[in-house]
């Protein structure tokens, strides 16, 4: 690591330790210990987990982790949600093999928009579900734009079925990566299906937002080190963005359900946060 900062090794230390308030072994060792108890959670053997945090036996791992944690490496079980050991920087391990960097708020502002937004969504999206319920199977997924897509990097979203199902799957994806879980795999777009999964990820998506906002972690950077190259991520901008494409796809749809059912335009609105606030008094 000096070498590549063209510094000698004790001019990068006394440099990385003032601006980390670590030391490159310490910081090092810690991560490596969060890294371990993740491990240790999803069932790893104490001994594989030792020796891949760089431990050369077993008894110097344990006492390592008991020091840190307060508990032995055995007593460590999938419940115990936070696994951060108390850091100056706020750089953690994020599962599977990336890095947290946590930044210390200066004062939380003002939320109430963003609640207000995020609730409007997934309520929102409840009701297009329920209204594409009284489409014909053939209307809810006919080809409307051919080879449209909402984002360069997601699959075609041509139908109602296809618009619906990324904004369910969007959520999902995301909180996978916030949470360091695996990636859903094709969920396919029946509407049965749909509505479950959105009642799912729905009550999730809240609660974890709400966590970033009571810990004040908006300005949170998550490193993906799973993206090649890594790519980095500010929790702020990842809720904005979900919101963002959320909300054209959820106007979307709703176009095309009071195209095919003039009936609905009443009740299904224009989508307008402030008559959603109002109907809910």
């Amino acid at each position: 690591m000096a070498a590549g900062a063209y510094i000698s090794p004790f001019h990068f230390a006394r440099q990385f330790t003032r601006g980390t308030g670590e030391s490159p072994v310490a910081l090092r060792r810690r991560v490596l210990l969060e890294r371990a108890a993740w491990e240790l959670s999803s069932g790893g053997s104490v001994t594989e987990v030792a020796f891949a945090a760089g431990y050369d036996s077993v008894e110097g791992f344990s006492r390592a982790f008991s020091k840190a944690y307060g508990h032995p490496p055995s007593a460590t079980t999938e419940d115990r949600r936070r696994r951060w050991l108390v850091a100056a920087n706020g750089i953690h391990f994020h599962p599977p093999m990336s890095l947290w960097v946590a930044r210390t708020p200066k004062g939380r502002s003002d939320m109430d928009p963003t609640t207000l937004l995020l609730h409007h969504d997934v309520d929102d999206t409840r009701e297009l579900l329920a209204a594409a319920g009284a489409l014909t199977d053939e209307q809810y997924r006919r080809v409307r734009i051919p080879n449209f897509t909402v984002e360069s990097f997601q699959s075609k979203e041509e139908s109602i079925a296809a618009v619906l199902a990324h904004l369910i799957e969007t959520k999902e994806m995301w909180l996978a990566s916030i949470d360091g879980a695996d990636m859903p795999g094709e969920r396919g777009d029946d509407l049965s299906g749909l509505v479950k999964r959105h009642e799912r990820v729905a009550a999730r998506w809240l609660d974890t937002v709400r966590e970033i906002d009571l810990r004040g972690g908006w300005g949170d950077t998550l490193i993906d080190a799973l993206c090649d190259p890594p790519e980095s991520f500010v929790i702020g901008s990842v809720i904005a963005h979900v919101l963002g494409y959320s909300a054209h796809r959820r106007y979307l749809v709703r176009h095309w359900i009071r195209t095919e059912l003039p009936s609905t335009a009443d009740e299904l609105g224009d989508g307008d946060p402030i008559a959603w606030l109002q109907r809910r008094g």
